[in-house]
């Protein structure tokens, strides 16, 4: 079951999903899926919600490779 959250001030996507979850590794994606509307929002407003995904609903990753951007 998802739970929904509300963004605090200054939040962007990755901190609230690393608040939650300990981790960024492909999470960010699968909370966008559920939220599309957040995709062009950098920083999110005070009281934004975020539906986060449950537990049990979280698809593991397995790619790990690493993008230089300097490349």
């Amino acid at each position: 079951m998802s739970r929904t959250v509300y963004a605090q001030q200054n939040d962007n996507l990755d901190t609230i999903v690393y608040r939650y979850f300990g981790s960024t590794l492909g999470l960010v994606e699968q909370v966008l899926e559920l939220n599309p509307r957040l995709a062009g929002q950098p920083i999110l407003e005070l009281g934004t919600a975020v539906i986060l995904p449950s537990l049990d609903d979280i698809q593991p990753t397995t790619d790990k490779s690493t993008l230089n951007l300097w490349d």
